[in-house]
Order: structure tokens, then C-alpha cells, then sequence
């Protein structure tokens, strides 16, 4: 008689054979959603930033926060702040996310020799016609490289380049623990229409002048923005969204600005705009540098591109702060 085989069906199983129980790990998006939130400001803020609904957003902290049994955030009034745990898993996210996106990066280089996208964050102080001269020239070496352009406005270059969105960037300033090299230097011109009652007053002008009219400024384009950094004290200022608007608001008489020269070259030559004969200082000057978050990541694409922005600011003697503009 043949022997029977014992009986292992679930209801029938002996002790240790019992299967271990599944407990859902912490994904990456549940980390992602986490550090949107913190950098975002908020739930909805974040859902926006991520391309997801703010309920999935909330879900993924409520599981990420089960899961870990510990709270990330209490309610202070009607903010939420991290507790003293979430501080240390925001900060320990921030690195994983890092090391995951870098790793991603790394696989899609490999895969795909130059890498297929490549975005770089450049401060809008940056000649718009020199950067388009750059792309069309690495486009001409790599077409099937897609190419997005960040323009970015005072923090908002040093954001892109730490939050990893963008792989190469044109800064004023080099985030700390990166890598940034000299670039160009910008020279700016306190500018306004010809028929602003700055230039009416026929004679040298002083801060206190300034201070009695309207200033143009363009906006941080950080989301962690400082409201409070500006250039001249005025009682009136208009805070824009771009450059061409700034340029448009001055060409039509509403209001003064600090302006890279190179960018109002055009509107100097047919009289839209005239400087304004300020006592002590005309010109003002900022110095732009190249930034490579991480050189030794980074891919072949990138390194070209940050090697023709080398090339062409030296070509047209930018770097030395003596370029002319555009090439007729």
C-alpha cells in the first residue's frame, strides 16, 4: 500500500511552516510625497508639484506614517509642522530620493549613451540669444536630446540645481557642496522711458529720486522665496513675472529698473528706453557661473552642453564682460 503523502494544505500546516506574514513596505512615492509636502508648503501645494490628486497625496502619509508607526506632523493652530521624527525622515528622504533619481539617471545614460532629456536651469540675467546660439549647436550634435530650459530668477536657479530637477544650471550664486565656475560678468543700467518724470527733472539723479517713483522687479522664481529681498526702497513697486514684462512696463512709462544692459540693447537704440543719469553709479555688476551638481554623475549630454556654454560665452567675450550682443 502506497504511503500517504502528509497533508500541507494552509489549514493543515505545522508551525513552522507557517508563511511570514506581508507587511507593506515604505515606497518611494510615499517618501516623494513626504518631501513635496515639506518643500511644497502643503498637501494641495505638493499634489500640484507631483501631478497627482491632493487625496492620493494625503494617503501616501497616512500609509507611509502607519507603516512606520510614528507621526511626521502636528497641528500648530492651522499649520502643519514636522515633529521632531519627521524632520529626521524628511531629511533622510531627501537623501534616498537623491540616490534613487541618481541611480535612474545612471541606468538611462547606459541604455541610451547620451542621455534623452536634459534640463538646465538658467538665470534670466543670461543673454537669451546666447543660450539659443548654444542649443542649436548642441541640437545640431544630438537631436534626439530633448532639451527643457528653466528660466529661473534669483533662488530660483540655486532650487532647480538642489532639488535635482535640473542637471546643469547658469547661477548667480553656486549652492553650497557643488561645483560652479566662473562664467560671465553682467553689467546693469537703471533705464526708463524717455518721458518718465525721472528724466524730466534734467539734472543727476539721486536714490532719494528713485525712491519717489515706481520700480519694476522681477519675481524670485523659488517657491522658498525671501519677499523681503529688494534692491532700491521704494513706496511703490510692481513685482512681475518676467523679464519682457518688466522691459514692456518701463518702454511704457510705468516705472524704472535695474537692467542687464544686454537685454534693452534694442530698446536703447530706438528710444524706448534711456538710462538714467544716476549720481555715483550708473552701471552695477553680477557675476554668473556655471554649475554642474554633480560632475562626476553627470552625463555625457550635459558635459557637452556645459562645454559649448564654455565655448560660446568665450567666443563672444562675455567671460571677460566686454560681449557686444547678438552677431549682425
Amino acid at each position: 500500500m502506497p504511503r500517504r503523502r502528509p497533508d500541507r494544505s494552509p489549514s493543515r500546516l505545522a508551525p513552522g511552516d507557517l508563511p511570514a506574514p506581508t507587511v507593506p513596505r515604505v515606497t518611494l512615492e510615499q517618501w516623494r510625497a513626504l518631501v513635496a509636502v515639506v518643500d511644497a508648503g502643503g498637501q494641495a501645494q505638493a499634489a500640484a508639484r507631483l501631478h497627482k490628486s491632493q487625496s492620493s497625496v494625503t494617503s501616501a502619509l497616512q500609509a507611509l506614517q502607519a507603516r512606520l508607526g510614528l507621526r511626521a506632523f502636528e497641528l500648530r493652530g492651522r499649520r502643519a509642522v514636522l515633529t521632531p521624527a519627521g524632520e529626521m525622515l524628511y531629511q533622510r528622504a531627501r537623501a534616498l530620493l537623491e540616490d534613487a533619481g541618481g541611480l535612474e539617471q545612471a541606468a538611462r545614460r547606459t541604455s541610451a549613451g547620451w542621455e534623452p532629456e536634459i534640463t538646465v536651469a538658467v538665470e534670466v540675467l543670461f543673454p537669451t540669444w546666447l543660450m539659443l546660439r548654444c542649443l542649436a549647436r548642441f541640437g545640431a550634435e544630438s537631436p534626439q536630446t530633448r532639451i527643457e530650459w528653466l528660466e529661473t530668477v534669483i533662488d530660483g536657479t540655486q532650487e532647480a540645481l538642489r532639488d535635482g530637477v535640473a542637471q546643469l544650471g547658469i547661477a548667480p550664486l553656486v549652492p553650497p557642496s557643488m561645483s560652479g565656475e566662473p562664467l560671465m560678468e553682467v553689467h546693469f543700467v537703471p533705464a526708463a522711458s524717455p518721458e518718465h518724470p525721472l528724466h524730466r527733472l534734467g539734472r543727476e539723479l539721486t536714490m532719494r529720486d528713485l525712491r519717489r517713483h515706481r520700480h519694476l522687479v522681477v519675481r524670485d522664481t523659488a517657491l522658498r522665496r525671501d519677499k523681503s529681498r529688494v534692491n532700491v526702497d521704494v513706496a511703490q513697486r510692481w513685482t512681475v513675472g518676467t523679464m519682457a514684462t518688466s522691459i514692456g512696463a518701463a518702454s511704457r512709462g510705468l516705472g524704472f529698473a535695474w537692467f542687464p544692459e544686454d537685454k534693452i540693447r534694442q530698446e536703447l537704440a530706438n528710444g524706448q528706453l534711456k538710462v538714467l543719469p544716476l549720481r555715483g553709479g550708473r552701471e552695477r555688476r553680477a557675476h554668473l557661473h556655471l554649475v554642474l551638481p554633480d560632475p562626476d554623475a553627470a552625463g555625457p549630454g550635459t558635459r557637452r552642453l556645459a562645454q559649448i556654454i564654455r565655448e560660446e560665452v568665450a567666443r563672444d567675450g562675455h567671460g571677460h564682460g566686454q560681449g557686444q550682443g547678438p552677431d549682425p
